[in-house]
């Protein structure tokens, strides 16, 4: 059985919403696009190397199969007038890390969970139209499924008990608005901490396990005092 594994990049709000670059995703005003570089350093890298550095399939939203297959077939790679592509000469590590990311992209195995109809021209891309058929696809042999970005996936698949793991990389921006991590829909549900680190450029790495729903309780003892009913009082009939 394969498992589901989380790695995503958000602020310090949850927004996750186009960390990469400014045209990333600008939708519903969103105006603080590329706001991730400023925080990378090495073990930033690092952390992004542990996800990929093992077989790997990606599991993907519409919006971010979109994004990334319009960018990682292309990246570092010039088009001709007759449609032909070529790997720029003299193009940088950074580059050259995209271009090789790319290929590894484009070799592995791409489900996107939707109900419309995206082209999935894009080598090696298969469409799941519900969360059974990803039930189907996780109960069957193959690597872990990798979600990037994606964050419509993560109320259903914790709803449906189907997330396994969670690399959060949390940074030290706060953005006010976006699309975030656990958005409208997420059903309440504890984690288990796996393992964490700080990297010198704020950036805090942590990796959860989904465990369950949460328990209630008070933090101390009750009071019964009369300002404390008359705060009850006032909650339940909507004045406080």
């Amino acid at each position: 059985m394969r498992r589901i594994v989380g790695g995503v990049f958000q602020s310090l709000d949850g927004v996750i919403q186009a960390p990469g670059g400014p045209t990333e995703d600008p939708t519903g005003g969103f105006a603080h696009g590329g706001w991730l570089p400023q925080f990378f350093d090495e073990e930033v890298g690092r952390a992004i190397d542990r996800l990929f550095n093992r077989p790997y399939a990606l599991l993907l939203g519409r919006r971010t199969y979109e994004i990334f297959a319009a960018y990682w077939p292309y990246v570092g790679r010039e088009t001709t007038d007759m449609g032909d592509t070529f790997e720029r000469v003299g193009s940088d590590d950074g580059e050259a890390d995209a271009i090789a990311m790319g290929e590894a992209f484009t070799r592995a195995d791409k489900f996107v969970l939707t109900r419309g109809a995206p082209d999935l021209g894009w080598a090696n891309s298969h469409r799941l139209d519900s969360i059974d058929a990803l039930q189907a696809v996780k109960q069957g042999d193959g690597p872990d499924l990798l979600i990037q970005g994606s964050s419509t996936l993560y109320p259903q698949l914790l709803a449906h008990g189907l997330l396994d793991e969670l690399t959060a990389m949390t940074f030290p921006v706060v953005l006010g608005q976006g699309k975030r991590l656990f958005g409208d829909g997420t059903p309440a549900r504890t984690l288990r901490m796996a393992d964490s680190k700080a990297t010198p450029a704020g950036a805090i790495i942590a990796t959860y396990v989904p465990q369950g729903e949460p328990d209630h309780g008070w933090a101390g003892p009750q009071t019964s005092s009369a300002r404390e009913l008359e705060r009850q009082r006032r909650m339940a009939d909507g004045s406080w």
